[in-house]
């Protein structure tokens, strides 16, 4: 399964992979919604596979959000593994 992005209430519920065939896709979307809004939230509970590629996506677009002082942020319930790689050490 290629990677479906849905929108509901300002969320982006993410369903299928991110690899390394979605990830261009995945950052050039997110990229625009970075454009058009101060906060993007994507919740990846139903995401079956992330791959390094998909994981330095995210990186990405945390990095684009950072540099325009705009907020990215990562929403799940069942994904430790993507907890671990995003985990932040800062304290503000």
């Amino acid at each position: 399964m290629a990677l479906k992005i849905l929108e509901n209430k300002g969320v982006f519920y993410l369903k299928g992979k991110i690899n390394n065939t979605t990830t261009r896709d995945f950052i050039i979307h997110f990229d625009y919604v970075l454009d058009a809004t101060e906060n993007v939230m994507i919740n990846v509970d139903k995401i079956d596979e992330i791959d390094a590629e998909g994981v330095e996506a995210i990186r990405t677009l945390m990095r684009i959000a950072e540099k325009n002082n705009k907020t990215f942020s990562i929403v799940t319930h069942c994904d430790k593994e993507i907890y671990d790689n995003f985990k932040c050490s800062q304290v503000a």
